[in-house]
């Protein structure tokens, strides 16, 4: 077992660790707002579209201030250079979560949703609510790290497979997009854009549970 490892064992109600739970779970919210809005855009719905990315926007910035707070009490902590190096590592990828995130919005704002075909925008939701289900199981495989090591790896292994689903979707809806008749190639363009964006959301998911996994097995 890594001393990392074994120092979360030994100091589980610190100060770092309860951020680093924070904004886990700030994340993981961040995540479902994308998807409330989302299908608020695919309904028509302006108003509670616009509210749930104001609440990724707020939730973003939060984060980004949790990730600094976590980084500045870890610099300040007893851990070894190698081992405060790869606990930094692993919130900067969480924070690539929030980062995707708001980016999916910023192209959802954009996208004139009535000139983008039904099927298109049920595989948008499909692959956000795979995407969501794919940040609840990394914030359940970093607190594994935390609290139940011996459990973290099969846990990193569930965020893998739950990535897999995400890239089965984003390879659907690329064929779909080739077979639709889009009126407008703006709307082409932005859709393809949601798309890439939501997988680098599953993608981020991956690099940090990748992260957990050198976490565990670094001697």
């Amino acid at each position: 077992m890594s001393e990392l490892v074994k120092w979360f064992e030994k100091r589980r109600e610190t100060k770092a660790l309860a951020t680093i739970q924070r904004h886990l779970a700030l994340t993981t919210g961040i995540v479902e707002d994308l998807e409330k809005a989302i299908r608020a855009a695919v309904k028509g719905d302006e108003k509670e579209m616009q509210r749930s990315v104001e609440r990724v926007t707020s939730g973003e910035k939060e984060a980004d201030a949790l990730r600094r707070k976590v980084m500045d009490e870890i610099s300040k902590g007893e851990l070894s250079p190698v081992d405060r190096e790869d606990l930094m590592d692993l919130i900067k990828k969480v924070d690539m979560v929030a980062d995707w995130s708001r980016e999916s919005t910023r192209v959802l704002g954009a996208i004139p949703m009535q000139h983008v075909p039904d099927p298109l925008k049920e595989e948008a939701i499909v692959m956000v609510q795979n995407v969501k289900e794919c940040a609840a199981s990394l914030q359940k495989c970093v607190n594994k790290m935390m609290t139940k090591p011996e459990e973290a790896l099969q846990a990193a292994d569930a965020v893998e497979r739950e990535e897999e689903k995400v890239d089965d979707i984003h390879e659907k809806a690329r064929t779909l997009l080739g077979k639709e008749d889009l009126p407008k190639a703006g709307a082409a363009i932005l859709i393809s854009q949601l798309f890439e964006a939501i997988e680098m959301i599953a993608d981020a998911c991956e690099d940090a549970c990748d992260q957990v996994r050198v976490i565990m097995v670094r001697k």
